[in-house]
């Protein structure tokens, strides 16, 4: 699924199409697809996009939201001058539409928002914008790297001492947004092994893990995202961060770019997990 950097994409991508426009009308075409009336936002406007974690959230000036999870193949395509899409790619970003994937269509003053989802693990749910952050998945989401000083996240790091330090951080209540992609960048900038247990870091060492986070994940935001095969950025065109910036991800077998050591590839925390041998010990 997209990881918060390409949710981060698309949010910005959609925010300069649909923002002040006004949302029409809404037709439900898989009632699994969609929860709550959608009656409560047709004929508001849009006030703003934002994101919690992977998820987006639409805020209308009426006081309800429209909260977005794309899952595995969601997708939102906006259909106006021109064409927009995110999420999961395939002929569906140049087919005609709705198709038989199309799952919600959103009819705004200028054009049309389809809600794509091949496998229908994605939804749209209407909230009350006050209730959006009460929301049980939201509400479990712990700080993204950017919002979480050091000291916190060591003494978060201490609660799971026993377990590796990869699985840790890919605990969303431990730290938000980080996926394997991010994972693997931020313990190769940071110059650790992904199998060392969490309590084993220093205070100064779990600091500049956290630096490492929050960098590699800006560098993909201003990149567009990853190339991995279920994300295309809201325009349509592909995000370049594996070819531009990763230096261990779906590089094994390659060089070190810090080191020269081989780059590997191995089993944690029932993840695929690059690292270099060399220099994260």
């Amino acid at each position: 699924m997209p990881e918060l950097p390409e949710v981060e994409t698309v949010r910005r991508g959609l925010k300069k199409f649909i923002l002040k426009q006004k949302l029409q009308k809404v037709e439900v075409l898989c009632e699994k697809s969609f929860v709550g009336e959608s009656d409560l936002v047709v004929r508001a406007k849009v006030q703003d996009i934002r994101r919690f974690g992977k998820a987006l959230v639409i805020d209308f000036d009426n006081l309800y939201s429209l909260l977005i999870h794309l899952r595995m193949t969601g997708q939102l395509i906006y259909d106006g001058k021109e064409r927009y899409a995110a999420g999961h790619p395939s002929e569906n970003f140049v087919a005609e539409l709705p198709n038989g994937q199309t799952r919600v269509v959103l009819t705004f003053d200028k054009g049309t928002l389809y809600f794509n989802d091949q496998r229908k693990f994605g939804f749209i749910k209407v909230l009350d914008t006050f209730d959006v952050e009460k929301e049980e998945f939201i509400e479990k989401l712990a700080r993204e790297p950017w919002k979480m000083s050091g000291d916190e996240f060591f003494e978060k790091l201490q609660r799971h001492k026993d377990a590796s330090i990869k699985a840790v951080i890919l605990d969303q209540k431990v730290i938000c947004g980080l996926g394997n992609i991010y994972a693997d960048e931020a313990l190769w900038m940071a110059e650790i092994h992904p199998k060392r247990k969490a309590g084993s870091l220093s205070r100064g060492e779990a600091m500049s893990l956290l630096g490492a986070a929050c960098a590699v994940m800006e560098k993909s935001i201003e990149l567009g995202g990853s190339t991995i095969r279920n994300y295309v950025k809201a325009d349509g065109t592909r995000g370049n961060y594996l070819d531009s910036f990763a230096r261990v991800y779906h590089r094994d077998g390659e060089a070190c770019a810090r080191c020269g050591g081989t780059i590997e590839k191995i089993k944690v925390a029932g993840r695929g997990t690059h690292y270099c041998p060399v220099c994260q010990k």
